[in-house]
């Protein structure tokens, strides 16, 4: 009776991953070889150790690797000649969560709720920056789909911004579209745990592709930004390509007192605290042209006759428009979001239902807050969503949020907490409390 030496499948699975590289001090030669062993392929792993290996490796083309104060970075690299720049922070938001609903039974949660790994710069010229974005989080991966190739989704930000000429930036690759202005505040800038239904319910997120974005002064003080945008219109790291029309985005911002200190028309709260009262107001108009999800470039897609190569296609056009107030402490914000579709209820190719449906409707969000001296913060929101209820099936909801938040370091080191109650017509009502600690190197 023959035996066979081969190893059991899963232990085949092990194997040895190693990186070798050479760095040279003067007449001194060290050699560093990083090995691992696991049982799967784990791309995290990968990452961190690209990431690792690449601070060690830079170091020795570098002129300058500066460890910089908490919040700006883990390190930053300039190159010898001063043609390239890199910055690689990271950061993580812990969260602990409950639910009560009427007649269910509650629920509670504990999670890295984001994870990220962030490198930006310039290259060549201060006038070509670059961003690149990582997720790591179970949340941040999510979405592996045929339309993804079935890999987990890990890049959220790919673009360069080039300032050809004067106040112009022409972007290209996978960031977010100029859309609802929540969305576009990072997520360790967020005023509350974080973002609203609005946001949930409507947002146009990342996508692929260019935007031309442009500012200049009206006067001494009034400030104008514009941003034209054009985008594969399937969502972030789609390699099927494009499967219906494509997706057009024009944004137009007016800052009558000037601009925001540090940025901050794009950051929760006023920890700045303005010495003079300062407004931005935006409007976004979104056409997805014969969209195939049900929420233009989000959302399910609208497959037909019952196969995954055939899609439902409808133009779904969604409007923005938004505000934000600071003055002393003081911030409010504002948003109101409304869909459409040409054709709402998806059909096979025989005019009969799929049972998919583009959700359209309308929402609104107001959120103000206060910080205190002693950088305590407390805040309140109120959403209402009301979609189409004869088309999505949905009843409106309002929920009511009232948030307590402590900045240690600014939005780079947080504690907050929130509660929260969902009202639904003729539905079950459901309250929520979270906390969550941010810490951003």
């Amino acid at each position: 009776m023959m035996t066979s030496n081969k190893l059991p499948l899963a232990r085949q699975l092990f194997f040895d991953f190693k990186i070798t590289f050479r760095i040279r001090f003067g007449n001194i030669s060290v050699s560093y070889l990083c090995s691992t062993k696991t049982n799967t392929i784990i791309m995290i792993t990968r990452i961190l150790s690209l990431a690792i290996c690449l601070f060690v490796v830079s170091t020795t083309y570098s002129q300058e690797v500066n460890a910089p104060k908490f919040g700006k970075g883990l390190f930053n690299l300039v190159g010898q000649d001063s043609t390239w720049t890199m910055r690689v922070g990271l950061r993580m938001q812990l969260r602990g969560s409950s639910t009560w609903e009427e007649n269910e039974k509650s629920e509670a949660s504990f999670l890295a709720r984001r994870a990220r790994l962030k490198f930006d710069g310039y290259a060549y010229s201060p006038k070509l920056k670059y961003k690149i974005e990582l997720g790591l989080s179970n949340r941040d991966l999510s979405g592996a789909s045929q339309y993804t190739s079935n890999a987990p989704r890990y890049i959220l930000d790919a673009v360069l911004q080039w300032n050809f000429y004067q106040n112009f930036e022409l972007w290209f690759g996978q960031t977010k579209l100029p859309g609802n202005r929540e969305r576009v505040i990072s997520s360790g800038n967020l005023q509350q745990v974080d973002r609203s239904l609005l946001n949930s319910r409507f947002t146009i997120d990342r996508d692929f592709g260019f935007q031309l974005r442009h500012h200049f002064k009206l006067t001494d003080t009034f400030v104008i930004k514009e941003i034209i945008s054009i985008a594969q219109g399937e969502g972030r790291n789609i390699t099927t390509g494009n499967l219906g029309g494509h997706q057009y985005t024009g944004r137009i911002e007016f800052l009558p007192f000037g601009n925001f200190s540090s940025k901050g028309d794009y950051k929760g709260s006023d920890l700045k605290r303005e010495a003079q009262p300062k407004l931005a107001i935006g409007v976004s108009y979104d056409h997805n042209n014969n969209a195939v999800k049900t929420r233009s470039n989000q959302g399910s897609y609208m497959t037909i006759d019952g196969v995954d190569n055939a899609y439902f296609e409808t133009n779904i056009n969604t409007v923005f428009v938004d505000a934000m107030f600071k003055y002393d402490g003081v911030s409010l914000m504002a948003e109101y979001s409304d869909r459409t579709a040409s054709d709402a209820f998806a059909k096979n190719s025989d005019g009969s239902l799929t049972g998919d449906a583009v959700q359209v409707g309308n929402g609104l969000n107001l959120q103000m807050g206060y910080l205190f001296n002693n950088d305590i913060e407390l805040s309140g929101r109120y959403t209402h969503i009301e979609l189409d209820k004869t088309v999505t099936g949905k009843n409106p909801e309002s929920q009511y949020t009232l948030g307590l938040s402590k900045y240690i370091v600014g939005h780079k080191l947080k504690i907050q907490t929130d509660i929260s109650h969902l009202e639904v017509t003729d539905g079950s009502n459901k309250l929520m409390y979270r906390l969550q600690v941010d810490i951003h190197f």
